[in-house]
């Protein structure tokens, strides 16, 4: 889904409101939740998930066209646990395996 659909989405279930007004409260969420986690926060959304920023230490990497070996740095990267509720509702009660 994008960001403008989401938006869309709100609109229709929300007659009442303006779109630019959901557009503004989508885009203040989603920052809010980018500037925890540049700040090094956690954020949580109960019954949603978990973002938090996992760390990657350095290492050799191989570039894959020319086969040479490359020093990757560390760096940091964006990481999201799906809640119990979440995965329950995807899974709806069947074990992955089985599908």
């Amino acid at each position: 889904m994008l960001r403008s659909e989401l938006v869309q989405k709100l609109t229709d279930e929300n007659p009442h409101l303006r779109p630019q007004d959901l557009e503004k409260v989508v885009d203040v969420i989603l920052e809010e939740i980018t500037s925890a986690l540049e700040s090094g926060s956690r954020v949580e959304l109960r019954g949603f998930g978990a973002f938090s920023v996992r760390k990657r230490d350095a290492r050799v990497g191989r570039n894959p066209r020319t086969g040479e070996t490359v020093q990757v740095e560390e760096k940091f990267v964006p990481f999201f646990k799906a809640g119990k509720e979440l995965r329950a509702r995807l899974n709806d009660g069947v074990d992955p395996e089985d599908r």
